[in-house]
């Protein structure tokens, strides 16, 4: 069986890469496609989905393919792994048959196999929402904010009209508001068609945007009224981290 190598320059930057997707899932498929890595998948709740990316050219190495190729892992035991690597490693993945070969290339090559495993090939469609507004800002923003939230409550209002992007909370521990004005010095994109507003769980919500602010300094937040948010982060080498959170309903 053909042997299907991808290298990536900054091994601390795909472990980032690899806890911002562990937030919603423990096991899923990367598929190496001809133009690039891409993953997507659902959490068990099937309330939040993961949506990457990883265009070829973000790759020091990446294979010529004539069909797609799935690498199923565990995520939890390949995180494991990457707790061993040094600043200014390199990691190369390769595929051959059931399993998986990691080397951290640095001042010493490791390499560790793990077998590979039959994660569902579950076709997802991308959530069909209509957005109103877009707002682009910067991630570690978004973060704090989501953290301040969490603090007094458990589940956070996006509120945004032609002005600003308000992010609130609140419950008997207190009140939280965050406002992010059009024209910000940290608002970067400001595009409101109408109004919208909508209530998410804060539960993904505070680790999906603490783990991808590590490895993104840009976030693009999509909201409609009562719609699933869109979070998309852009990473480097021209990839996208996008994840998309179901409005919590109340009871």
């Amino acid at each position: 069986m053909a042997k299907y190598t991808i290298t990536y320059s900054d091994a601390k930057e795909w472990s980032y890469i690899l806890d911002s997707i562990a937030v919603l899932v423990e096991e899923a498929a990367f598929v190496f496609r001809q133009d690039g890595l891409a993953l997507r998948s659902l959490d068990p709740s099937r309330t939040a989905m993961v949506d990457l990316f990883i265009p070829k050219e973000g790759f020091e190495e990446y294979p010529e393919l004539q069909s797609e190729v799935r690498m199923g892992i565990n995520f939890k035991d390949f995180r494991k792994l990457l707790r061993r690597l040094k600043k200014g490693d390199k990691i190369s993945l390769e595929v051959e048959e059931s399993k998986l070969r990691v080397k951290l290339i640095g001042k010493s090559t490791r390499s560790i196999t793990l077998p590979l495993i039959e994660a569902a090939a579950e076709e997802l469609p991308t959530p069909k929402v209509v957005y109103t507004a877009t707002v682009k800002t910067a991630s570690d923003v978004l973060s704090q904010a989501l953290k301040d939230a969490d603090a007094v409550a458990d589940s956070v209002k996006f509120d945004v009209d032609e002005e600003a992007l308000y992010i609130r909370a609140s419950s008997d521990r207190g009140e939280v508001e965050v406002k992010l004005d059009k024209g910000g010095e940290l608002v970067y994109e400001f595009d409101v068609k109408e109004p919208a507003s909508a209530t998410f769980s804060l539960e993904y919500l505070v680790d999906i945007a603490g783990k991808a602010s590590k490895v993104s300094d840009i976030v693009t937040v999509e909201l409609a009224t009562a719609k699933p948010i869109s979070l998309t982060f852009d990473i480097p080498a021209g990839g996208k981290l996008t994840y998309f959170v179901a409005p919590h309903i109340e009871q």
